[in-house]
């Protein structure tokens, strides 16, 4: 495998598990210093593993609703590796499964701050580092949900179209200082938060019924695709939400 990430400082959110983990070995093999940041300690083991397998990376456990979490987050890139180069802004939780109408505030408040806020605040505190450097790449991941709307997903689905909004307009504010900054909008995917959705027959019924490939994809075929927008091969690639999905939005 090439390396094109050679010495590359990256942060990845939600490295812990599902697209996040399969993106942060990735960097990795492909030659990048990666600082994976989760709430979940098991992105310790993520690291140890990637460190064994003769990679290097660190873990930084993070609230990504905290800005003082997020900040430290960059800052341990910059005091582990020197700098930052690139971020796959990748944290989310899962929608509520419930009429819009029926979500409580709290949920509301979870998810958008989370899925949304989260990106948000990982951008305010990498994009100052990125600057500092000279430019960088950032990829945030929204979903097929920040495209159109889903029934029982209201919160799910006002974050993830924010997510899109709020990356056009910061790649916008951006590119003119060498901060390149996409969207990867991944179509259903076998991680641990979609298990939760497919526990209910009647909606694994309907999540594999949707998929014209016929199946879900893997973390690792999305973390292909994010690498791809992170890596000079997207190069002229400036505020685009990539939709990897299998075909679920063509019908």
């Amino acid at each position: 495998m090439t390396e094109r990430f050679a010495g590359k400082r990256v942060i990845v959110t939600g490295g812990a598990s599902g697209i996040g983990a399969a993106a942060a070995r990735r960097f990795a093999a492909e030659g990048a210093k990666v600082v994976i940041a989760d709430r979940q300690y098991k992105g310790e083991d993520v690291a140890h593993k990637i460190c064994a397998a003769g990679g290097v990376a660190v873990f930084q456990p993070v609230d990504l609703a905290s800005p003082a979490d997020c900040e430290a987050m960059v800052r341990r890139a910059i005091d582990s590796f020197g700098g930052l180069d690139i971020a796959f802004n990748n944290g989310a939780v899962a929608g509520a499964g419930m009429l819009a109408a029926d979500e409580p505030e709290e949920s509301w408040d979870r998810i958008v701050g989370i899925n949304m806020k989260s990106v948000y605040l990982s951008m305010k505190y990498e994009i100052a580092a990125m600057l500092n450097n000279g430019g960088g790449v950032i990829v945030n991941t929204s979903s097929v949900a920040g495209l159109f709307g889903e029934p029982g997903a209201a919160s799910y689905s006002a974050s993830k179209h924010g997510v899109i909004g709020m990356s056009k307009s910061a790649a916008l504010d951006y590119i003119g200082q060498g901060i390149r900054i996409n969207v990867l909008c991944p179509g259903g995917t076998n991680t641990e938060m979609l298990a939760e959705w497919m526990q209910n027959p009647e909606i694994a019924a309907k999540v594999m019924l949707a998929q014209p490939i016929g199946r879900l994809a893997s973390p690792e075929e999305m973390a292909g695709a994010a690498l791809f927008l992170a890596s000079e091969d997207s190069s002229f690639m400036v505020g685009h939400a990539m939709v990897v999905d299998g075909g679920l939005t063509i019908r």
